[in-house]
């Protein structure tokens, strides 16, 4: 039998109506802080990703899938391409390529899959879904401000407020300038050359390459060497301290909770300043819900004009993971189940249920052949509220047995009114 490739999996009902409920929730939040939706392609040109996201990290080094194209025309033959294995660089790539600034567009959000080679764990897939967003543009619009920050942490904290998750966390930071990061990756590099020898195998090579990834280490016996290594806040200019106080103080003014935390970093090479998850207990150590940080040089970096920029990745599995309990109560079962009861009945169950759902009711059909203890029985499996029986003598008065199988009240209805009364039980 073939089975879904290992690190990949099937959304199955009810988890996707799960889904679809945090998509729509996300859609809603998006559209009141002014962000429009873009679809980029799922497989991009390799050096996009080299370029941005950096050739020493992780995952242009070990984590992406990518091949070479053998299409038949002779400019592809040779060009690499690569699954997007995260979306800010493809949205940035658009926003140089379409030259979005001129259509007065600077803030994108976008919904979908992504594509990296780790070990599958919990909540983390090879084939995962990421809602994001980006909020990019000139400086004269106002997108380098630590009020631009702040905005999209406190629609970060609207959504999973609208989602239920109200216990997150909020762990903020400031990476800096390249010229901080600069300084600061040269003193990690001094206080990790006696110790490096101790720590793991990854902390040893990322010493040399980027030892701001050091942070990212989760084994516990190198914590406490981590501990003693100078914090990147000792290193930050003027500017980049005065701006990081001042996303703090809208925070506060706008009162979103937030804690400092001095060893967050992110991931990616195209992080500057502000750099922040949200975190949520019930996902166990590995508990960020989202990440996201300034990038003020990545337009520059691509061959696009300056254009300061901050942006986040939700990672929906995880996400759906810590709301997995409302699966079920998110789901909306058959308000009715149409019980034709009857030789020639399925014709007239099938008017009746089309006339439900022009109202917006949730309608399962049965059939004519079926007794009606096992048409109760099949509604009743599928959740739906009520049964409404469809015989010949019904439809010659006009009127319906309607019954509440949770109740196992039994009422008749006239044709006219059976919209309104189950669309007002769905609502009771």
């Amino acid at each position: 039998m073939i089975k879904a490739v290992r690190g990949t999996r099937d959304l199955l009902p009810p988890e996707t109506a799960l889904w679809n409920f945090v998509e729509a929730a996300a859609r809603d939040v998006f559209r009141a802080y002014n962000f429009q939706e873009i679809r980029t392609p799922i497989f991009e040109e390799t050096q996009l990703f080299a370029r941005s996201v950096g050739e020493e990290t992780d995952i242009v080094s070990k984590e992406m899938y990518t091949w070479e194209d053998r299409g038949r025309a002779q400019s592809d033959k040779g060009q690499s391409l690569t699954l997007r294995p995260e979306n800010t660089a493809g949205v940035v790539r658009a926003y140089i390529e379409h030259k979005l600034w001129e259509r007065g567009l600077s803030k994108l959000f976008y919904i979908g899959p992504q594509f990296r080679r780790e070990r599958p764990q919990k909540g983390r897939y090879r084939q995962f879904y990421q809602i994001g967003a980006e909020a990019i543009g000139p400086a004269t619009a106002g997108s380098e401000s630590p009020a631009r920050d702040a905005e999209v942490l406190e629609l970060l904290a609207t959504f999973l407020d609208r989602l239920g998750i109200n216990d997150w966390n909020l762990e903020l930071n400031s990476v800096g300038c390249p010229k901080d990061r600069e300084g600061y990756n040269e003193a990690l590099r001094k206080a990790l050359e006696p110790v490096v020898g101790k720590m793991c195998a990854d902390c040893q090579r990322r010493a040399v390459t980027n030892p701001l990834r050091v942070f990212d280490c989760k084994v516990p016996e190198d914590q406490p060497i981590i501990e003693t290594l100078p914090r990147i806040g000792q290193f930050l200019d003027e500017g980049c301290r005065q701006h990081f106080e001042q996303v703090q103080d809208i925070l506060k003014a706008v009162g979103v909770p937030f804690v400092l935390n001095d060893r967050l970093v992110r991931g990616l090479d195209y992080y500057t300043r502000t750099a922040f998850e949200f975190t949520h207990g019930a996902l166990g150590a590995q508990n960020a819900i989202l990440g996201g940080g300034r990038y003020d040089g990545l337009s520059e970096s691509l061959g696009g004009p300056s254009a300061p920029g901050i942006g986040f990745a939700i990672g929906e599995d995880r996400l759906v993971l810590a709301l997995k309990e409302s699966a079920e109560a998110v789901m909306r079962k058959p308000d009715v189940y149409v019980a034709p009861l009857g030789a020639g009945m399925n014709r007239e169950a099938a008017r009746i249920a089309r006339e439900l759902r022009r109202h917006d009711v949730v309608v399962e059909m049965g059939d004519e052949t079926f007794r009606l203890k096992k048409s109760f029985e099949t509604a009743s499996k599928m959740s739906a509220k009520f049964a409404l029986i469809v015989g010949e003598n019904e439809v010659k008065a006009g009127a319906f047995a309607l019954k509440n199988l949770e109740t196992g009240e039994q009422v008749s209805v006239p044709r006219g009114e059976l919209p309104q009364k189950l669309q007002s039980n769905r609502n009771s």
